[in-house]
């Protein structure tokens, strides 16, 4: 549906503090190959933006405003895909996915809001499919490190002739870096939307992005406690409660690869002894993301603390039959910015230019562009994927 576009892909949001950096880094990795346009609701704006960033004065400027459907309509009709930044999603991201959804055009988020999402894969799934849109959300650390790491662990039991691992810890193992001012804000405006009891019930849900499928009781991983396996305290993930929901359901979109016995769960380690204790304890006790002191969106670190970030992540497979494999993702650049920046403009460019046999749909990263994406990633965006025992 979407060939023959003026545009190969908009940066929606492109004034924003991400969204600066993903127009930084298309035009640095790409810019001479692809045809595209920068938009967002202020046209001096985005013109300053191009210019401060040094980027040729051929790539337009497209204004569009969530609050102006019918502009976000037409700007969905210029393009193949739309790369939006623009959150918190539940506030402001429904009318460019409606948008999307039936212009047959693709779309990629930095969306960490699963109620949301179920509400768009419910009202918005069937028309994707029907023309063909390629609708995928959570391209940045929430959740592409923890979707495709499982997806990875389980590709490699399988060529090492292993079942399944129906088992599956992610652990962090170290981080360094910031959550971005959007991640917050989104937290917050769930924490809001939380006192709406359907919303509520959505958000404790574990399968609340699988339709009519409900796995096993998952582990808790809500309070501090020791892993007698690693020799560490883990504390709990704040980011557990989106990538645990994308992660089931990337096994429910391949057909339960994984298993329907499947069991996931995230904890971020602290150390060992009673250092390692005490951090677990405040690390469990943190509300800073949801308070006042919270990065605000257009905020965020400099580009020395940027290029200074790093994350590991472990994830350890076990299964029935006894067997045992662990793999490991880690990132050179902070987490929510650097890293996160780089990861969905490759989400972009692998649904353009690589992924083209995905048919229309809402989807994951994994089922949607799997080994195709951990190859760019890997090529491009300074992840590692590895093996570890």
């Amino acid at each position: 549906m979407s060939n023959g576009r003026e545009f190969d892909l908009i940066v929606y949001g492109a004034s924003g503090f991400t969204g600066r950096l993903v127009a930084e880094y298309l035009d640095q990795t790409y810019g001479g190959d692809l045809n595209w346009a920068l938009a967002g609701r202020n046209a001096e704006k985005l013109e300053a933006v191009r210019a401060e960033m040094g980027i040729s004065e051929n790539v337009p400027v497209v204004t569009a405003d969530a609050d102006q459907p019918e502009t976000l309509q037409a700007l969905a009709e210029r393009t193949r895909l739309v790369l939006t930044t623009v959150g918190p999603y539940q506030l402001y991201g429904e009318p460019l996915v409606k948008a999307c959804a039936e212009a047959g055009t693709d779309y990629v988020d930095l969306c960490g809001e699963p109620a949301w999402m179920r509400q768009m894969i419910d009202r918005y799934g069937d028309t994707a499919q029907r023309t063909g849109a390629r609708i995928v959300f959570s391209c940045g650390f929430d959740s592409i490190p923890f979707d495709l790491g499982v997806f990875f662990l389980q590709q490699q039991a399988k060529a090492k002739g292993l079942a399944p691992m129906s088992r599956v810890k992610g652990r962090v193992r170290k981080m360094k870096g910031t959550f971005s001012g959007g991640t917050a804000a989104s937290l917050k405006a769930t924490l809001a939307a939380a006192k709406d009891p359907a919303i509520r019930d959505l958000l404790v849900d574990p399968f609340a992005l699988t339709p009519g499928f409900s796995g096993p009781a998952q582990p808790p991983a809500a309070k501090p406690e020791y892993d007698d396996a690693l020799g560490t305290w883990a504390a709990p993930f704040i980011m557990a409660a989106i990538n645990t929901r994308n992660v089931h359901r990337s096994n429910f979109l391949l057909g339960h690869a994984y298993g329907e016995d499947f069991t996931y769960d995230e904890m971020i380690l602290t150390g060992d002894g009673d250092k390692g204790k005490a951090t677990a304890e405040a690390v469990a006790q943190d509300r800073s993301l949801a308070g006042e002191d919270a990065p605000k969106p257009g905020e965020g670190p400099s580009k020395e603390e940027r290029e200074n970030g790093f994350y590991d992540v472990l994830f350890l497979g076990g299964n029935d039959q006894g067997e045992h494999l662990a793999v490991s993702v880690s990132g050179d650049k902070d987490p929510g910015y650097g890293s996160t920046s780089r990861m969905i403009s490759e989400s972009a460019l692998c649904l353009l230019r690589d992924a083209t046999d995905t048919g229309g749909g809402i989807w994951t990263t994994a089922p949607a562009m799997g080994d195709k994406l951990i190859r760019r990633l890997t090529e491009h965006a300074g992840l590692k994927f590895k093996v570890e025992g």
